[in-house]
């Protein structure tokens, strides 16, 4: 029988990098699908995404992974009886619904041999107040359907500060299992097994919740349901332009800039240098990296948020 684990987390939050340490540390020879569904980033995450709906590659760690469009469930169910795997890990939109995804997995569980395994939500605990302010509908359904809360990056805070996350999490959710403790001090089978210690409450909380008569979405009583398109968007774009690693900076630090630029949640891309290196970019509110990387066929940049001003983005990044 097939588990499916659904990994999700807000934009940035850092659930490849947790996929990445559970393929190597926790999985051992198990055959395993990673089914990745992200929003707006195509151009830079999934350069073999298909129109077709469903593109599959080997990954060096014996993994197969692939990415879709289209329609979820048949997708899943195609991956299921082409691949019989071990396991399938379902990295969801980072501004997807986890309840969403829950659902369209049920589904997919009552006609095929399937378990439900575990629903795991990697949380960025610098910035979990400011999305739950921001952005409640998205972020705090990740955290209250999760059974399982992986929070990042906790040695930048202070227990004082750890504490009060995990406070604001508990009032979303009391009973997920929560890993406070950094990643680097654990080993992936840990992880894992926190994980694993399977329970009903996703089960019950999609129970008690109800359904909404127009678009047959499970959500909670009193809450407007809104799909991520209608709160989103992306803009991407491939540029030939060669930036400075100062004018790069200064790009990544302008978009802070709400009023100008919109607010951004997230910006990714690989830009030439002027120096004939290779820029790979990752920006999240508040902070960024850049770090030399690999030649690629051409430079590439996406920016996802809510209100993005795009007139003002192309002009940012230098595109016609």
């Amino acid at each position: 029988m097939t588990k499916i684990d659904i990994i999700s987390g807000f934009l940035g939050a850092g659930k490849t990098t947790l996929i990445k340490k559970l393929l190597q540390e926790a999985f051992g020879k198990e055959k395993i699908v990673l089914i990745e569904n992200e929003f707006g980033e195509i151009g830079i995450d999934g350069g073999f995404l298909k129109d077709a709906g469903v593109e599959i590659r080997e990954m060096n760690s014996g993994c197969i992974c692939c990415s879709l469009v289209g329609d979820f469930s048949e997708a899943l169910k195609k991956v299921i009886k082409d691949y019989t795997p071990d396991r399938i890990i379902i990295e969801p939109s980072g501004v997807g619904k986890l309840s969403d995804v829950i659902q369209a997995v049920r589904g997919v569980a009552e006609e095929m041999q399937v378990q439900m395994n575990s629903f795991t939500t990697v949380a960025d605990a610098l910035k979990c107040k400011m999305y739950m302010k921001n952005f409640g509908e998205f972020f705090n359904n990740q955290i209250a359907y999760a059974n399982t809360i992986v929070l990042s990056r906790t040695q930048n805070l202070n227990e004082e500060k750890l504490h009060d996350v995990i406070h604001a999490l508990r009032h979303e959710n009391e009973h997920a299992r929560m890993i406070t403790k950094p990643w680097e001090k654990l080993d992936g089978k840990e992880i894992l097994q926190a994980m694993e210690q399977s329970d009903d409450l996703a089960k019950e909380l999609l129970e008690e919740s109800a359904i909404c008569p127009e678009c047959g979405h499970h959500h909670e009583h009193g809450e407007h349901h809104h799909h991520a398109d209608d709160v989103f968007t992306s803009f991407g774009s491939e540029t030939v332009k060669k930036f400075s690693q100062e004018e790069l900076t200064a790009i990544l630090n302008a978009l802070a800039d709400e009023e100008t630029y919109g607010m951004i949640l997230r910006a990714k891309g690989m830009l030439e240098s002027d120096k004939g290196e290779w820029l790979y970019f990752d920006m999240v509110p508040q902070e960024h990296e850049i770090r030399i990387g690999a030649p690629t066929y051409t430079g590439r940049f996406c920016v996802i948020g809510s209100k993005l001003n795009e007139d003002a983005l192309k002009q940012l990044f230098h595109v016609e």
